[in-house]
């Protein structure tokens, strides 16, 4: 059985999807970004594991459901944040953001029987999933972060590993990204929250 670590920052406005700004507001932008996290724990929450843990940039919230252990993030760069999530842990573990609302249980449950990595590209370049059945920080410090090339580095320091690639999705970044995701995954609480300001500023 692994464990399941989401990486997130407290939807704070002003700290969280600031691509989002225009054409929404700091607030809405916090809002769309507390619904894309609640549909991702509440995806975890359903998926099979040993440990489930938020890995978390601020406090807890309403949004957070049982059964999550919750840290708190080191502190340095993205890359060293990602290093000390793994380096918690001891057996197969696998990692996501709160940027991907769509995921699903299936999408999430990884055997690590016949691989020692999985890697979950990402639209922009970058990855939502990396799984590893030992996890090793090394494999993570110094890949730089938020870039076009970010997946292509992460993906490259898994060589010599056997690798199991899951489906590429997208993040939410833009307002564009916001309305493809929430068409991919319609019935979540960040699809409703989208249409709900959307229609508020008709």
């Amino acid at each position: 059985m692994t464990t399941l670590l989401v990486i997130a920052k407290e939807p704070r406005p002003g700290r969280v999807k600031t691509r989002l700004t225009p054409p929404f507001t700091p607030r809405e932008a916090a809002a769309l970004a507390e619904a894309s996290l609640a549909d991702t724990l509440d995806t975890v929450a359903r998926t099979p594991a040993t440990r489930r843990v938020l890995v978390l940039d601020g406090a807890p919230g309403p949004w957070l459901p049982p059964g999550f252990e919750v840290v708190p993030q080191c502190a340095g760069g993205l890359d060293e944040r990602l290093a000390a999530a793994f380096a918690a842990c001891t057996g197969p573990s696998l990692l996501i953001g709160m940027d991907t609302p769509q995921v699903t249980p299936e999408l999430l449950t990884v055997d690590f029987a016949d691989c020692d990595a999985c890697f979950g590209p990402a639209e922009d370049g970058g990855f939502w999933a990396l799984g590893l059945a030992a996890p090793d920080p090394a494999l993570l410090r110094g890949v730089p972060m938020s870039t076009p090339h970010t997946g292509a580095v992460q993906r490259g320091r898994l060589a010599g590993l056997r690798v199991r690639d899951l489906p590429c999705l997208r993040d939410v970044d833009t307002a564009y990204d916001a309305e493809v995701v929430a068409k991919a995954a319609p019935g979540g609480r960040f699809a409703a929250e989208l249409e709900r300001l959307t229609t508020e500023a008709r």
